[in-house]
C-alpha cells in the first residue's frame, strides 16, 4: 500500500471515529442502533450552568490541637461528600479552604439542587454517635403494651407447641426467631459457658433439669422477650461446663418501652471509618456493615469481648438507632448490624451512621442559590458563543488560507467533537470557566494550523515542491507549536494546583484541549495535506501567487 493510500485509509478511520463521537456528543433517537450505549451518558454541568446551591461552612476547631486540624478538615470534607451523595446529589463539589486568619472553611456546590433545605439539614447537622453497653448495676424497668404483648405471647406458645410436637427446631427458628443470630443459624448458639446469656436463659440451661435434645416446655421470659430453648448436649472444657443450645426468641421490643441504663464506652463516631449497605449472601436480606479506623478497631474489640451475648446500643443524638446483640468478639474492626431491615431502612441507618462520623462541628455562614433559568441562560449563551466563535474562525481561515483553511475547518470540526466526547466520557464537570477553556482551546488549535500554513507558504515561495514544502513547513513550525503549547499547559497546571473549583475547571478543559489540538494539527492536518491534489497551477488555492515563487537555479 502506497503512502498516499495509507493516509487516506487512516483519515477515513479517524473520520468514522469522529462521526461516532458526534453521535455520542449530541445523542441519537432511541430506535437508532446502539442508542443505549451512545445515550448512556450526559454532560455534567456545574453550578453556574445548571443552577443550584453554593454553601460555605466554617469548622469549629477551638478544641482541636493544631497538629490535628488539617487531617480533621479533610475528614469533614469526606463526610460531607458522602452525605450529599447519600441523598442523591451526584458529583458535588466539596472543597476546603484555610482563611488568612486561620479559620477552616468548607465550600459545597450542589448543582441541580434548588430546594436546599434538606441538603443543608443533612450537611450541617452534627449528631453525636456513641456506642454504649448495658449498665448491669443499674435497675431496669419496663412499660408494656399489654394487648400487643399478649399477641406476641400467643404466637410464641403456638410455636412452642409445634416444637414439642416434634417439628424441626432449626426450621422453626429460621422462620420465627426474631433474633438475627438465632434465625440465621437455625437457632444454633454453639457451646456456651455459664454467664454468657441473660440470667433467665442462663438459669434454664444450667440449673433446670431437662434431658439432652428436649425442648423446654415453658416460655422463658427475659428482658429481650420469650425464649423457646432446646438443649443439644454438654461438655467440659478447661474444667468448665459448657452447653450446646438452640433457641427461638420472640422479642417484645415492639410491645415494650424499656427503661434500660446504658453506660458510655470510649467508642464514638470519631473512630467510624464508614458504614455501608450490604446484603446477606445466604438470605439476600439487607444489612449494615460498619468499619472502624485503627484506634476504633481496638476499642471495638474490647467492647465486643466483654459483651458476648449482650446488646451494644448505637446512639445518635442521644437516641437509640440500633441495639445489635454481640455474637462473638470482633477483632477486624468490621461488624454487621443485622435486623429485619428493608433496603430503605438499611440505607437510612448507614446514612445516619456516616452522618454521625463528622469529627468537628460546622456552621453555615453563607448560602447562595443560582436559579435554573439563570443557569440555563448562561448555558445557552455559552453554546451560542462557541458556535459563533467557530464560524468566525472558520471564515477567517478559509478566506485567508483558502484550501488549507478548508482543511483546518474540517480538522477543527473533528477536534471539537472528539474533545466534547472526552469531556462526556471521563465526566468533566463543565462550568462557565470550563466552557471558556474549551473555546480558548479552539483558538489554540487554529493557531497551530496558522503557524504550519505560514511556514508552508514560505517554503512554496522558495520554489520547493509541494511535498517538500508540506514536510518542511511542519518540521519548522513544530518547535514554535511545541514551545507555545507546553508553556500554556504549564500555566494551566499552575492554575489547577492553586485555583478554586471554577479555575480548576478552566485549567482542565484547557489542558485537554491543548493536548488534543496538538494531535489534530500535527497528525490529522498533515495527513490530509499529503493526499489532497497539489499541482503548480493550484498554487493560488494555497494562498501563494505565481509571482511570489522564486525560481530554482
Amino acid at each position: 500500500m502506497t503512502t498516499k493510500k495509507k493516509n487516506i485509509s487512516l483519515f477515513i478511520f479517524i473520520l468514522i471515529v469522529a462521526i461516532i463521537a458526534a453521535f455520542f456528543d449530541f445523542g441519537v433517537p432511541d430506535n437508532f442502533p446502539a442508542a443505549n450505549i451512545l445515550n448512556a451518558r450526559e454532560y455534567k454541568l456545574g453550578l453556574d450552568l445548571k443552577g443550584g446551591a453554593h454553601l460555605v461552612y466554617e469548622a469549629d476547631m477551638s478544641d482541636i490541637p493544631a497538629r490535628d486540624r488539617d487531617s480533621l478538615i479533610q475528614g469533614v470534607r469526606d463526610v460531607i461528600e458522602r452525605r450529599v451523595n447519600a441523598i442523591g446529589i451526584s458529583e458535588p463539589v466539596v472543597q476546603t479552604n484555610k482563611t488568612t486568619n486561620g479559620n477552616y472553611r468548607i465550600i459545597v456546590e450542589l448543582a441541580g439542587v434548588f430546594d436546599v433545605n434538606e441538603a443543608i439539614q443533612m450537611i450541617g447537622e452534627t449528631p453525636l454517635l456513641e456506642f454504649k453497653e448495658l449498665d448491669e448495676s443499674a435497675p431496669q424497668s419496663t412499660q408494656i403494651d399489654n394487648e400487643k404483648e399478649e399477641e406476641i405471647r400467643k404466637k410464641a406458645e403456638e410455636v412452642l407447641q409445634r416444637a414439642l410436637n416434634g417439628e424441626d427446631f432449626a426450621a422453626l427458628a429460621e422462620e420465627f426467631s426474631e433474633d438475627p443470630g438465632s434465625r440465621d443459624k437455625g437457632g444454633d448458639l454453639g457451646f456456651v459457658s455459664r454467664g454468657v446469656f441473660v440470667e433467665e436463659f442462663d438459669n434454664v440451661l444450667f440449673n433446670e433439669d431437662f434431658k439432652e435434645g428436649e425442648v423446654w416446655p415453658e416460655l422463658v421470659k427475659s428482658p429481650f422477650g420469650w425464649h423457646i430453648i432446646k438443649k443439644e448436649n454438654e461438655r467440659t472444657e478447661n474444667g468448665e461446663k459448657q452447653i450446646r443450645a438452640r433457641h427461638i426468641l420472640f422479642s417484645t421490643a415492639s410491645a415494650a418501652q424499656q427503661t434500660v441504663e446504658w453506660k458510655d464506652t470510649e467508642l464514638t463516631g470519631r473512630y467510624l471509618k464508614r458504614a455501608e449497605v450490604l446484603f446477606n449472601p445466604a438470605t439476600g436480606e439487607p444489612e449494615v456493615g460498619v468499619e472502624f479506623n485503627k484506634e476504633g478497631r481496638e476499642l471495638f474489640k474490647e467492647i465486643t469481648a466483654r459483651n458476648i451475648g449482650k446488646p451494644v446500643a448505637i446512639f445518635l443524638d442521644g437516641q437509640i438507632i440500633s441495639t445489635p446483640v454481640v455474637q462473638q468478639e470482633i477483632t477486624g474492626g468490621r461488624a454487621v448490624i443485622t435486623g429485619q431491615f428493608t433496603v430503605k431502612e438499611a440505607q437510612k441507618l448507614a446514612q445516619r451512621l456516616n452522618a454521625g462520623a463528622l469529627p468537628v462541628p460546622i456552621t453555615l455562614i453563607s448560602q447562595q442559590t443560582v436559579g435554573a433559568s439563570l443557569g440555563q441562560d448562561a448555558l445557552s449563551k455559552s453554546i451560542k458563543a462557541g458556535i459563533l466563535g467557530l464560524i468566525v474562525v472558520s471564515l477567517f481561515m478559509i478566506l485567508f488560507y483558502r484550501l488549507p483553511g478548508v482543511i483546518s475547518v474540517i480538522v477543527l470540526a473533528i477536534y471539537s467533537v472528539l474533545l466534547l466526547a472526552v469531556f462526556k466520557l471521563i465526566g468533566i464537570t463543565l462550568t462557565l470557566a470550563g466552557v471558556a477553556g474549551f473555546i480558548l482551546s479552539l483558538g489554540l488549535a487554529v493557531d497551530a494550523n496558522v503557524l504550519i500554513f505560514e511556514r508552508m507558504k514560505e517554503e512554496l515561495r522558495d520554489g520547493k515542491s509541494f511535498d517538500v514544502a508540506v514536510e518542511d513547513g511542519f518540521k519548522r513550525a513544530w518547535t514554535s507549536i511545541r514551545d507555545s503549547n507546553v508553556s500554556s499547559i504549564l500555566t494551566a497546571l499552575i492554575l489547577y494546583w492553586f485555583g478554586t473549583s471554577l479555575i480548576k475547571g478552566f485549567a482542565i478543559t484547557l489542558t485537554l484541549g491543548i493536548l488534543l489540538s496538538m494531535f489534530s494539527a500535527i497528525v490529522i492536518t498533515r495527513m490530509i495535506l499529503r493526499f489532497v491534489p497539489h499541482q503548480d497551477k493550484m498554487m493560488w488555492f494555497y494562498g501563494v501567487s505565481k509571482k511570489s515563487i522564486k525560481s530554482i537555479e
